[in-house]
């Protein structure tokens, strides 16, 4: 397959550099990644969507470079919302679309699963739950609670992110090894070196670390994101199809038990064996397998 084409797209707060595979007339599947990862992650699904027919779209997120810092300094998870619409406006949505979202990508991707009227017909989230799965009255919750200590252990990255200074010059260190915390097994190093290259620079890597802080703290995003950020927290609307693998070191696939409560008819849960947390890098056909089964071949 030819290597993805690059365009470059202008919003009023960051300029996103956007890859894309497949032929400009199929509809889009709209690819987000997380942290620490970059568009680069998609590079072995995307073949495989193409030849069910669709278009891959895969920016780098905000602060990630060749991607831009924000000019107003906002990572918040209705920002990366608006991103993802205007990738998708720019782009031109052909009313098929759909998303899909890994991490941070998948994140924003269950704000715009819970997005009425939403431009895209049905969402893919990978790897992180949607923070509804948590809210409310919670079934099962002896069995969520015992499981805590083994989470927040493998969540030391959060608590150590809001730290001042010293988390600011990590990223030598931490990038390789969350990877082989997260992905236990995978030979990484190519993507390490990408990841590098995206947020090894103090800019960058700030700007990652952002996502966390203004997340964590709680911080209000500018007016222009206030709308789209209300939806982050709220039940999806459309069908979503929500991937774990059972090796992730990141977190526990045993929280799909609690997605599923909070998803719409027509939705379903699927756990990728011998996977960890970058499952589409570690088992991408099995990956593609299950998205197209569910989004449909074109």
């Amino acid at each position: 397959m030819t290597a993805p084409r690059e365009i470059d797209v202008t919003t009023p707060d960051v300029t996103l550099r956007v890859l894309v595979w497949g032929s400009d007339d199929a509809p889009i599947a709209l690819c987000l990644h997380g942290f620490p990862d970059t568009a680069h992650g998609w590079r072995k699904v995307a073949p495989l969507l193409v030849d069910a027919g669709w278009r891959v779209v895969a920016p780098f997120m905000r602060g990630y470079a060749p991607s831009t810092v924000s000019s107003d300094g906002s990572y918040h998870v209705g920002a990366l919302m608006d991103d993802a619409l205007r990738v998708l406006d720019a782009v031109g949505p052909t009313g098929r679309d759909v998303l899909i979202g890994h991490d941070w990508g998948a994140i924003a991707g269950a704000g715009l699963a819970a997005m009425p009227e939403s431009p895209f017909g049905r969402a893919v989230i990978m790897s992180v739950p949607p923070s509804a799965s948590f809210r409310g009255r919670v079934p099962h919750l002896g069995r969520l609670v015992a499981g805590l200590p083994r989470q927040m252990a493998r969540s030391w990255y959060i608590a150590y992110h809001q730290l001042p200074w010293l988390p600011d010059h990590s990223a030598s260190w931490e990038i390789p090894r969350l990877w082989r915390q997260w992905s236990p097994g995978y030979a990484s190093h190519e993507d390490v070196a990408l990841v590098r290259t995206a947020i090894g620079a103090p800019e960058n890597w700030r700007a990652a670390l952002g996502y966390y802080r203004q997340t964590m703290r709680g911080s209000k995003p500018p007016p222009r994101y206030a709308e789209l950020h209300d939806y982050w927290l709220a039940k999806p609307v459309m069908p979503v199809l929500y991937l774990h693998g059972t090796e992730d070191g990141c977190a526990s696939s045993d929280y799909s038990r609690w997605v599923e409560r909070i998803l719409p008819e027509g939705s379903r849960t699927e756990l990728v064996a011998d996977a960890g947390h970058f499952l589409q890098l570690e088992q991408p056909d099995v990956v593609a397998r299950h998205i197209v089964g569910f989004i449909g071949p074109h």
